[in-house]
């Protein structure tokens, strides 16, 4: 048992999706997932394991933002010995041409945080996606019909800013979204042998001030769970 997870060895999957809102870990358990057992309840982070066409998955709640993530991920990887992560979350557009519920498949992350400058001393890490999974994602995203985007994020520790524009340099350097998690959960399954990937929805778009509804965003959340769960499946 870890300090926030209080399952027992071989209650969570080798995979796991891993959304930071712990109330979408249950939405997905209850539609996607078969024969669902809840295995962590502390902080009410929910967990939950069941089968998808016959193969165990685990779904975990991670909280949000860079240091949380971490908690959930070392812990998982550690503790549990899971091999794969796939984050479903939202993110922010930085493009004018974004649309709100564009599904995008982040292959890197930058950031703003100083933990992975912790972790280097001082020098820079590349945060990258497992090209596997990528690669299954963008395959299965295609079988599905479901239109996604290929490209970098932008991982931040803080959502609201003073800064005027701080994110046009971003936008200008070609990435796609702003997030919080994707930077911290590649470096951790890099270090940790395991293999990582996050599907992002656009929930609102920064730069032509647009927000999704939160129908428009459950109806999404669907979709990537379905690029997520087929792509290991």
């Amino acid at each position: 048992m870890s300090l926030h997870i209080e399952a027992k060895k071989g209650e969570i999957a080798e995979t796991v999706l891993v959304p930071g809102d712990p109330l979408r870990a249950k939405f997905i358990a209850e539609n996607f997932l078969s024969d669902v057992v809840c295995y962590n309840r502390v902080r009410n982070m929910f967990g939950f394991t069941g089968t998808y066409k016959g193969q165990k998955i685990s779904v975990q709640g991670t909280g949000m933002g860079i240091p949380s993530t971490s908690i959930y991920v070392t812990e998982l990887v550690r503790e549990y010995g899971v091999k794969t992560l796939i984050r479903v979350g939202t993110c922010g557009g930085l493009r004018a041409d974004i649309k709100l519920g564009q599904t995008i498949l982040a292959q890197s992350a930058s950031t703003d945080s100083s933990a992975n400058k912790l972790k280097f001393g001082g020098m820079d890490f590349a945060p990258t996606a497992n090209f596997k999974l990528l690669s299954n994602a963008y395959q299965k995203a295609g079988e599905l019909s479901i239109p996604v985007m290929v490209g970098s994020v932008f991982s931040t520790d803080t959502f609201y800013g003073d800064e005027a524009n701080r994110y046009q340099i971003w936008s200008q350097y070609g990435l796609l979204g702003v997030e919080m998690e994707s930077s911290i959960l590649y470096t951790i399954a890099a270090g940790e042998g395991a293999k990582a990937l996050s599907l992002l929805t656009v929930s609102d778009n920064l730069v032509t001030g647009e927000i999704a509804s939160s129908e428009a965003r459950e109806k999404k959340i669907e979709d990537m769970a379905k690029i997520a769960l087929e792509s290991v499946s």
